[in-house]
Order: structure tokens, then sequence, then C-alpha cells
């Protein structure tokens, strides 16, 4: 599930790439009209701006703009860099591989591999997905990977 950290910084990424291009858009003005706890706000933005996504102007016409395009910033990254890997179970994570304490036979383990599907799919649109694709509102780009993974069928 998305907490609301990652579906907050969703929301100020969409209002800030809505902007004139290095346009620099006060946090009140982000949280006011996102509906985003002001000092929520604060601690994602800065965030965001280590990881390069964001970058502040200071002084009377200060804020936050976008520090790349909106076409290169994709949500299966903001999304780890605010809730960690997108596999719901540590066994099922590429990026966080954690064997589960309670597994006898990973190998064979059903359930893993259900979810190890289930990440595939998520990362398949997430990391194809661009935040200007949002502000677009334009479909979701799949793959043909992505599309045959969502249809599980007998699979599972």
């Amino acid at each position: 599930m998305l907490s609301h950290r990652a579906k907050y910084a969703l929301r100020a990424l969409q209002y800030l790439a809505q902007q004139e291009p290095g346009e620099a858009i006060l946090i009140s003005e982000v949280a006011e009209r996102q509906a985003v706890p002001k000092k929520f706000l604060e601690i994602i933005l800065v965030e965001l701006k280590r990881a390069g996504l964001v970058r502040s102007f200071r002084g009377r016409n200060g804020g936050y703009a976008l520090a790349k395009p909106a076409e290169q910033i994709f949500l299966g990254n903001v999304i780890r860099l605010m809730d960690g890997p997108l596999a719901a179970l540590p066994c099922a994570s590429l990026t966080a591989y954690r064997r589960c304490d309670d597994c006898h036979d990973e190998a064979s383990c059903q359930i893993r591999r259900v979810f190890r599907k289930v990440r595939d799919a998520t990362a398949a649109i997430l990391d194809r997905t661009t935040l200007a694709d949002i502000v677009r509102g334009t479909p979701t780009p799949r793959s043909a990977k992505a599309t045959a993974l969502l249809d599980l069928g007998a699979d599972i």
C-alpha cells in the first residue's frame, strides 16, 4: 500500500510539474493546493531535494521547482525513495532482498512466486510512468511483459 508520504510526494511533484519550468513555488501554496500538511511536506521536499528531484530557491521569490524535466522523473523511483522497495515481501524484492524468517523452502514457496509476479507487474508500470504522463493524463505506458503479468490467469 502506498504511504501518505509517497502519495504526498507524488502530489507535490505533480503540482510543481504543472508550473512554468524553473518557477519557484512556495511550500505553503503546494500544501494548500494539494491538501498536504505543511510540516510534513517540508520534510518530504528536503528528501526530494537530496535525491535531485527538486531544487530550492531562497529569498523573497523563493520556493521549490523541479530539478529536472517531468519526463525524467519516474513514479517507481519516487515511491522507492519515499517507501522503500516495491515488493510486499522481502523475499520478493530485487532491491532489498531478505529471506523470510518463517520460510522453510523459498525455492518452492508459491506465495513468494505470486508476490514476485505482483512486484514485476507493479515495477513494469511504475518504472515506465513519468510525472509528465500524470500531468498530461495520458494512459500508463505498458510493455508487453506488464500486460502479460497483469493477466496472471492460471499461473497463480
